[in-house]
């Protein structure tokens, strides 16, 4: 796909992977639409990149409706879906304090599977409608899910249960969508240099960055963006998950 004049949405967008995805595909000519619910930070990176900011609750049926609408008023429809909205609970099943609270677990899957299915539900209708490109290919929907999801740590459980879950939906997505020339693929990121990690304690850091083979550090986001990017434009890649990785297998703890 030739992504110049093209309208994307970047959920998560405001800061991470999400906005290192938007600033990548804004340099190749899209119109990037970032959906955070931290509307100052999205406003301030869609300014520095030249996108538009839109508040979203990608979780919540109606905020995500209205979202996708307010980026095609200002952009027209979307050919382009990169989900990198997320979030991240470290606890496990039966800790000190006893069973992880249910609401906990379920918090996680609501928000990194379920609300990343409820933007490809919507965002793959509007694509759905589009005349089709070249090779026939009206849209791409890109997935962000996780190492985890393969080699889960101990304290993992609700957050590769839920990057499992996009794992797992990306062919069948993939395969539903092909009679439109809709295409969906997922990345799953090992450790990347993101708001996410930076609450981690030096020691631990240092520990999860010598797992890794090469090269022997924390991935950049640009990397995932360059990524993301190249699948846009290389249309036979499509029902994959990708590991981008430097090669890392995590431990158990």
């Amino acid at each position: 796909m030739e992504l110049k004049g093209i309208a994307a949405l970047v959920t998560g967008g405001a800061s991470g992977l999400g906005a290192a995805t938007a600033r990548e595909l804004t340099a190749a000519g899209a119109k990037c639409a970032l959906l955070d619910m931290n509307m100052p930070v999205a406003e301030k990176t869609a300014k520095e990149i030249g996108a538009l900011a839109v508040e979203c609750n990608v979780a919540d049926a109606d905020s995500a409706t209205k979202a996708i609408a307010a980026a095609a008023a200002k952009h027209g429809p979307a050919r382009v879906l990169v989900n990198c909205a997320g979030i991240g609970v470290a606890a496990k099943a039966v800790g000190k304090d006893g069973p992880m609270p249910l609401d906990r677990f379920a918090r996680v899957i609501q928000v990194n599977l379920i609300g990343t299915f409820n933007m490809i539900r919507l965002a793959a209708a509007e694509m759905q409608k589009l005349p089709a490109l070249a090779d026939n290919e009206r849209g791409a929907i890109i997935n962000t899910a996780s190492v985890a999801a393969f080699d889960g740590q101990i304290g993992q459980p609700a957050y590769s249960a839920s990057k499992g879950g996009v794992v797992g939906m990306t062919l069948p997505l993939a395969r539903e969508f092909a009679q439109f020339g809709i295409r969906v693929c997922t990345i799953a990121p090992g450790l990347f240099d993101t708001p996410m990690m930076a609450g981690l304690p030096p020691e631990a850091h240092a520990a999860l960055v010598a797992t890794t083979l090469f090269p022997r550090r924390l991935g950049l986001p640009a990397e995932f963006g360059k990524l993301s990017r190249h699948i846009c434009e290389n249309a036979m890649l499509n029902g994959e998950t990708i590991r981008l990785d430097g090669s890392i297998r995590l431990a158990p703890r």
